[in-house]
């Protein structure tokens, strides 16, 4: 007889869920909040406290470079929560740097439902859980291909 060790079953960790946006990108995030346990299960892989997962891959691969790291920190380093949860996002459309703003709008999101009354005034005050509503407009009919471009007059 071999002693085969069955996987535990493991309790659903509590998580707060936000949605960030920004130009035409979004993005989808689940922040895991670890009360004693140090690891959390999700879909199958182990996080341990303080892993940032977007796309199934970790954020220093998917937003590469210390710009996009400082920037993607910011929300925890205000807050003073860094390395605290587990977080796991989806990012679809838009660009890298869309995508990046829709992950701070999303985190700042959710560490106002964390603990409200203590996250939203300093985020609030740094501009964290404002939607940035510039997009790129549409094209008009009857103008010279772009949005604001004019058909050249003819002279004479």
């Amino acid at each position: 007889m071999t002693d085969k060790k069955e996987p535990v079953p493991v309790a659903p960790s509590t998580y707060y869920y936000a949605v960030g946006r920004r130009k035409t990108a979004s993005c989808r995030i689940r922040f895991y909040v670890l009360a004693n346990e140090e690891t959390v299960q999700v879909d199958g892989k182990t996080y341990t406290r303080g892993q940032i997962i977007v796309n199934e891959q970790p954020i220093e691969k998917y937003f590469s470079g210390e710009t996009a790291q400082k920037l993607y920190l910011e929300p925890f380093r205000t807050t003073n929560t860094i390395g605290r949860f587990v977080v796991t996002a989806k990012c679809e459309g838009g660009g890298q740097f869309g995508q990046l703003e829709a992950f701070i709008h999303a985190v700042s999101r959710a560490l106002v439902k964390v603990e409200e009354e203590k996250n939203k005034p300093i985020l609030r005050k740094r501009g964290f859980l404002t939607r940035d509503p510039r997009a790129k407009q549409r094209r008009k009919a009857g103008f010279a291909g772009k949005a604001r471009k004019k058909k050249q007059s003819p002279k004479r």
